[in-house]
C-alpha cells in the first residue's frame, strides 16, 4: 500500500525527523529517474510549483504540470478516476486543491503516493519547510517556543501539529472566532507538544518566543471577507514593537505571499529577525526530501 501525505498526521515523529534529515542532504541520488510526477493545481502558485518542479528534477524525474481545467475533477471525471489515470503514468501525484475531501478521495483510489500541495484544511509541505528552517536556524526543535499570530488557517494547523510532533511549545494568538477549537488544542497535546497555550493577545503569545509566525488574514477564495477580516484582526499584525517582546534571538517566518502593512510590517519582513527567504528556499529542499522518502517506502509501485 502506498504512503500518502495529506497532512503531517500521516507521519510519525520519527518519520518526520527522517524526512527533515533527508531534506538536508545535497545528493539523494536519482530515485525518480525515468519516472514522472503529476502536479495538479486547482489554485495558482509561485513557491509550491517551482519548488516541487525543481525537487523532482533534482531526483531525476520529470514534473508534469496539470491545470484544473485540463482534468475537470468531478466535472469531466471523478476525483477517483483522475487519481487512477495519473497513476498509470506517474510515480507520485501532487495536488493543490480547494476542497480537502478531493485529496482524501484521490488517495483512497490511488496506487501511488498522493501529496497535498495545499488544501483548505492543511498545508503540510509548507510546514516541513518551516520546521527545517527552525532547526537550521536554532539548532534544535524540541523545547523551542513557537508563537503563531493570526488566523488559524490551513498553514497554522499543519505547522502547529508538526511543531507538536517535534516537541515544541506551541502558542496561538487569534481573535475570537478565528482561533483553534478545543479539539484542535487537544490534538496538539496528544501529538506531543511540550506545552500548548491559546491567547487572545498577540503580545502574550510572542513574549519570549523563539519563533514568531503569521500568514495572510485572508487567502484565495476569501477576498469577499477581506474588509471584515481586517477589522477582526486589528492588533494582530506583526510589527517591530510586537517582535521586540520575543527572544532577542527569535526568528520570524511567513509562508508568503505577504500583505505588507496588514499581518506583517515591511520592517519585520525585511528586518534582522526575518528568515522568510531561507524558508522559501527550504520549500524545495523539503519537497526533495519528502519525495525521496516516499520513493523508499515499501509497496512503491
Amino acid at each position: 500500500m502506498s504512503r500518502h501525505l495529506l497532512d503531517l498526521d500521516d507521519l510519525s515523529a520519527s518519520e518526520l525527523s527522517d524526512v527533515l534529515d533527508l531534506s538536508e542532504q545535497v545528493d539523494l541520488g536519482r530515485p525518480l529517474a525515468g519516472r514522472g510526477v503529476a502536479l495538479l493545481f486547482e489554485k495558482p502558485s509561485t513557491r509550491t510549483r517551482h519548488s516541487t518542479e525543481m525537487a523532482v528534477v533534482q531526483l531525476g524525474g520529470h514534473p508534469a504540470y496539470v491545470r484544473a481545467d485540463e482534468v475537470g475533477i468531478d466535472e469531466r471525471e471523478t476525483a477517483e478516476d483522475v487519481a487512477r489515470t495519473l497513476a498509470c503514468y506517474h510515480a507520485t501525484t501532487c495536488a493543490r486543491v480547494f476542497d480537502h475531501t478531493r485529496l482524501t478521495r484521490m488517495a483512497a483510489a490511488s496506487p501511488v503516493p498522493v501529496v497535498n500541495l495545499l488544501s483548505d484544511l492543511a498545508h503540510p509541505v509548507q510546514a516541513l519547510a518551516d520546521l527545517l528552517t527552525i532547526r537550521q536556524e536554532l539548532g534544535r526543535l524540541a523545547g523551542v517556543t513557537l508563537a503563531w499570530v493570526g488566523d488559524w488557517s490551513n498553514v497554522a494547523r499543519s505547522l502547529c501539529f508538526g511543531a507538536a510532533l517535534c516537541g515544541l511549545h506551541v502558542r496561538v494568538a487569534a481573535p475570537d472566532g478565528y482561533g483553534p477549537t478545543e479539539p484542535d488544542l487537544e490534538r496538539l497535546v496528544l501529538a506531543g507538544a511540550a506545552s500548548v497555550d491559546a491567547a487572545h493577545r498577540a503580545a502574550d503569545a510572542v513574549k519570549g518566543a523563539d519563533v514568531v509566525v503569521t500568514d495572510a488574514w485572508y487567502s484565495m477564495g476569501q477576498e469577499s471577507e477581506a474588509q471584515a477580516r481586517r477589522r477582526a484582526f486589528e492588533g494582530f499584525g506583526v510589527d517591530a514593537a510586537l517582535m521586540s517582546g520575543a527572544a532577542s534571538t527569535a526568528i520570524f517566518l511567513h509562508c508568503l505571499p505577504a500583505h505588507r502593512g496588514e499581518e506583517v510590517a515591511s520592517e519585520v519582513l525585511e528586518g534582522p529577525h526575518s528568515r522568510v527567504w531561507a524558508e522559501a528556499t527550504n520549500r524545495m529542499h523539503t519537497m526533495r526530501g519528502l519525495l525521496a522518502w516516499l520513493a523508499r517506502q515499501p509497496g512503491r509501485p
